[in-house]
């Protein structure tokens, strides 16, 4: 209780002065530091992924009328992002394959796996830290590479791969990125020196670009090559063919390319070779196009109209991003290009996850893209112990598809994943706060895996297993 009171003009009734009300808040705060509530953020060591500690952070700031940047369950979350996205964004990003299907079959798969809590353990000491290709992570989770970032925030990349370095786990940069990947490896280095970096690999059709592509990962400190095996063409996606809108065909989403010697030398031997055709028709949405293409390629956006560049570059990457034909004995070809740990995106079936181990990678990231790209695919999860098996600790196993919350990462790490990686969430937290956004939304799911992991009866990650878990049916 105040020892005074400041009198008003209303009678006898008095209030709080100003320096009283701050000196109860801080009495507040201390207080509920002291009996088990919310910890002052200021006092929070930055390190600090607990779940504990992100609900200290959250009830502190609500001490003080300030709200989290982000919803931190995912259906608001979602239902916020779609509000402020675009039309074209929102399909882009929340979109799926044909009606849908594997996107619900991801969901399907976590939810018939039951979490069964265990009690009366001390669990007072809880660990999150996994250890991934030499790197000792704060937590089995990664930044998931998201393409055409730019249609959600300008500068995407750059702003994810900050929000990455502050919590300190990897950023898998995207090869259909926003930003060239120095310009996001210089800005996590900003953040924190050296914070952990991997590197989507795209295969393109032009050889020397794949080199090209190797070699700057390597100099820009990736810990890792992550090879995309289920996206030599494009899946079927009505929300996108709906608007007609491809953001690489505006030149959204190629700056690893438009940034890269290779190619730049392929669009100039492009243009040299060019024969005059028919002139294109003019009409609004070529204007927009073609202005979109001037602001994303490097240079000025007046020169860039006047120039062939732009219009070209976009050409190029269209025809050159994927190879259709890739195979088994590219993927043993690899390791003689990078020396690199090699991971590949996309594996569902065991036999393809022998065979890579027989190819000498490193690690498998069992993915159906997030159900974009084959509709009425099997369910990531649903996938994830038959890979497990056929590995049989040979390789890393990561996850992604479906992944939405802390106890999804929980149940994907007890069926045998190694580390879980996170999309769609994230850039829905990117459009909402920008990086800031993206941190909160990844600091939610962790601390969320940090609290299910206690309050299960457990004290580490790396000792999950199937026997927390029981398999349910879904009706």
């Amino acid at each position: 209780m105040l020892r005074s009171l400041s009198s008003t003009a209303e009678g006898d009734r008095a209030v709080p002065s100003a320096a009283e009300c701050e000196a109860t808040q801080v009495t507040i705060v201390a207080h509920l530091v002291r009996y088990g509530g919310p910890m002052s953020s200021n006092k929070r060591p930055a390190s600090d992924l607990s779940g504990r500690a992100r609900q200290n952070q959250i009830y502190t700031d609500g001490v003080f009328g300030r709200k989290p940047k982000v919803p931190t369950n995912f259906g608001d979350l979602e239902r916020a992002a779609e509000r402020k996205m675009s039309a074209k964004a929102w399909a882009y990003v929340a979109g799926g394959a044909g009606e849908g299907s594997t996107m619900r079959a991801n969901r399907r798969a976590l939810d018939s796996w039951a979490i069964v809590p265990r009690m009366l353990r001390d669990v007072s000491v809880r660990s999150l830290s996994t250890e991934l290709f030499g790197q000792q992570l704060p937590a089995p989770i990664l930044f998931s590479p998201v393409g055409a970032g730019g249609l959600v925030f300008p500068q995407a990349d750059v702003h994810i791969g900050r929000a990455a370095a502050e919590l300190g786990v990897p950023y898998i940069f995207s090869s259909q990125a926003s930003a060239p990947m120095e310009s996001t490896a210089a800005a996590m280095d900003e953040v924190s020196p050296g914070a952990p970096r991997w590197y989507q690999l795209y295969w393109s059709s032009d050889e020397q670009l794949v080199d090209s592509f190797l070699q700057r990962a390597e100099k820009c400190g990736a810990a890792a090559i992550v090879v995309t095996l289920d996206t030599t063409m494009l899946g079927w996606r009505p929300q996108d063919l709906n608007l007609g809108s491809l953001p690489f065909a505006q030149g959204l989403g190629i700056d690893q390319y438009t940034s890269d010697p290779r190619f730049i030398d392929m669009v100039r031997a492009r243009i040299a070779a060019a024969v005059p055709g028919p002139k294109p028709q003019v009409t609004v949405g070529a204007i927009k196009s073609l202005v979109s293409m001037a602001k994303n390629t490097p240079g000025s956006v007046l020169a860039n109209l006047r120039s062939p560049v732009p219009r070209e570059s976009v050409q190029t990457f269209l025809e050159t991003y994927s190879r259709p034909s890739l195979n088994w004995t590219d993927i043993a070809g690899l390791r003689e290009r990078t020396s690199l740990p090699i991971v590949l995106k996309g594996i569902l079936h065991p036999d393809d996850a022998r065979q890579a181990v027989d190819a000498g990678v490193d690690g498998i990231l069992v993915s159906n893209h997030g159900g974009r790209q084959v509709d009425g695919s099997i369910g990531s999860v649903e996938a994830l112990t038959d890979v497990v098996a056929a590995v049989d600790g040979k390789a890393k196993v990561l996850l992604d598809s479906g992944i939405r919350g802390g106890a999804d990462v929980f149940k994907a790490l007890a069926l045998g994943a190694d580390a879980v990686c996170i999309g769609r969430p994230h850039m829905y937290g990117l459009a909402l706060a920008g990086s800031a956004g993206a941190r909160d939304v990844v600091a939610n799911i962790i601390a969320e895996l940090d609290l299910t992991l206690g309050l299960s009866g457990n004290t580490s990650t790396a000792d999950l297993s199937p026997a927390v878990l029981k398999k349910v049916r879904l009706d």
